[in-house]
């Protein structure tokens, strides 16, 4: 569900810019009055496990379209709203700058609908009253499945909603959100399975993760080693391997644009703000679509499509692995070290 800048307006995405910049002075502000020192690892190694995860389109039958997961709901229920917020900013952020996945113009707009929906929506309002406690394993699943069907479909609303705001697309309103919430809808229940999943093993490992991401429990002992380990292996071996069986398909946000645009392409907006924040992505894209720039080339020149791999599957591909590797360990880096600046400023402020 990343948009690209071809769906917005300058005003439009300086205004999502503003929000989602709020938004994480905001969640950076309350993480430091809840930062365990144990969190900090976490958020890094969870960022990298989600940026992974988003790697893996998965094809939705009968659609010609595919799904990726989005990853906010894992991590708010394992970090809590704020750290999970500054987190899926952090991965984004990543993705648009070096992967030219999502549109730098866009990036506002895609912390918004991945980030803040399922943060500060999904999760308070949707997971936390169907699973109640945090530790009770037998309403994860269903608390799993209601909030992530919640927070995606709130985001595909958004990405509707800030493209006809926008005004410089000439989609179909009616097919685009037609299109839009039944794939968000089937994505989401797959989602709910696989958070389900990954919050069930935690809270098995290590109940307390679930506890101190609550705040109901900051000072509780015990070594989070087994289950980051766990998780960082998980992050090494989706993006490093798993990567290659990413469907071929284009996926929900893209397929919905094709089907709703009158002439099924989506032409580059023409703007001067639209042109500079191209060029932008241009220089820092060093693996754009996860890959190496020269392949990307010659896919494009012999008209194959966005991704290096469509007539091949699986796609083994070492600008897939390295791309997967790579992102998923400045992922964790650049969580790690935002989570480790608040604490270190936390701890001085108390002194």
């Amino acid at each position: 569900m990343h948009m690209a800048d071809a769906l917005i307006s300058p005003a439009v995405g300086g205004v999502m810019w503003v929000a989602a910049a709020g938004l994480t002075v905001f969640s950076a502000r309350k993480l430091k009055q809840e930062m365990d020192d144990r969190k900090t690892p976490l958020m890094g190694v969870l960022g990298a496990l989600v940026f992974a995860a988003q790697m893996i389109n998965f094809t939705i039958p009968g659609t010609g379209s595919s799904g990726h997961l989005g990853g906010a709901m894992i991590l708010a229920v394992l970090l809590g709203p704020y750290a999970a917020f500054i987190t899926m900013a952090s991965i984004l952020t990543i993705q648009a700058l070096f992967f030219a996945d999502g549109g730098l113009l866009a990036l506002g707009c895609n912390i918004i609908n991945m980030g803040f929906f399922p943060c500060f929506i999904a999760f308070p309002l949707v997971y936390k009253r169907i699973a109640k406690s945090g530790a009770d394993r037998k309403r994860i699943l269903p608390a799993a499945m209601a909030a992530s069907i919640a927070g995606l479909l709130l985001g595909a609303m958004g990405v509707v909603t800030e493209t006809f705001t926008s005004g410089i697309s000439e989609l179909s309103f009616k097919t685009f959100i037609l299109l839009m919430v039944p794939i968000h809808l089937v994505i989401g229940i797959v989602e709910g399975f696989v958070t389900a999943s990954i919050v069930g093993f935690v809270s098995k490992a290590r109940p307390e993760v679930l506890e101190m991401a609550a705040q109901t429990s900051k000072g509780s002992q015990g070594s989070l080693k087994p289950v980051i380990v766990t998780l960082a292996i998980i992050a090494a071996l989706t993006g490093g391997f798993l990567s290659w069986f990413a469907s071929t398909n284009p996926d929900g946000l893209e397929w919905s644009t094709a089907k709703s645009a009158v002439d099924k392409v989506l032409p580059a907006p023409q703007g001067q703000i639209h042109s500079w924040f191209s060029k932008l992505q241009e220089k820092t894209a060093f693996l754009p679509d996860y890959g190496f720039k020269k392949d990307k080339a010659e896919c494009d020149a012999a008209g194959e499509g966005k991704k290096g791999n469509e007539e091949q599957w699986p796609g083994v591909n070492a600008g897939t692995s390295i791309s997967g590797l790579l992102g998923g360990a400045m992922s964790l880096v650049l969580v790690g070290l935002i989570g480790f600046g608040i604490r270190t400023f936390q701890r001085r402020k108390l002194k």
